[in-house]
């Protein structure tokens, strides 16, 4: 973080619309605490397009509300400038992580691709399942693992400081 100044992380499911826009809201929230809004920039995409120009799950938004958190980011899909763009690039799931592999234009961008759950502290889950077919569980599930795991990752960007 110390050499180029900003460091830019950018999350990744299936359609953005639950699981990598709430990371991104989550991780916004912890940067912002942190005092570090202009070192650590955060986005989120999907590997789908499908949702594209669309606003996060209303239910995602609802239950994310309820923990202080904004899901205000707009689905897009992952491009492959977003490969030379971010200096990490995070997977919820094995699926997403075998997409990101195949979209990644070169071995340099395949070693940016990580699991989400590389940095939880907890350990509890090795993946953060998809919560779209999922009841009002399946929902606050993915923030209690996001929060542990976006935690996690703020603590691992501090040491490279």
């Amino acid at each position: 973080m110390e050499k180029k100044g900003i460091y830019k992380v950018l999350f990744v499911c299936l359609g953005n619309i639950c699981r990598s826009p709430s990371a991104e809201a989550v991780m916004k929230k912890l940067v912002r605490e942190a005092g570090l809004d202009e070192r650590i920039k955060v986005d989120s995409a999907g590997i789908i397009g499908y949702h594209e120009g669309e606003r996060a799950d209303p239910r995602m938004r609802a239950h994310a509300a309820r923990r202080g958190y904004r899901l205000d980011s707009i689905s897009r899909p992952v491009r492959t400038e977003d490969f030379y763009d971010f200096d990490l690039i995070i997977g919820m799931d094995d699926r997403n992580i075998d997409d990101l592999k195949r979209k990644a234009p070169d071995l340099a961008s395949v070693e940016k691709i990580h699991r989400m759950t590389e940095y939880s502290r907890n350990k509890l889950y090795d993946h953060i399942p998809d919560p779209y077919y999922s009841g009002a569980e399946g929902f606050e599930l993915v923030l209690d693992l996001l929060e542990d795991a976006c935690g996690g990752l703020l603590e691992c960007l501090l040491i490279l400081k």
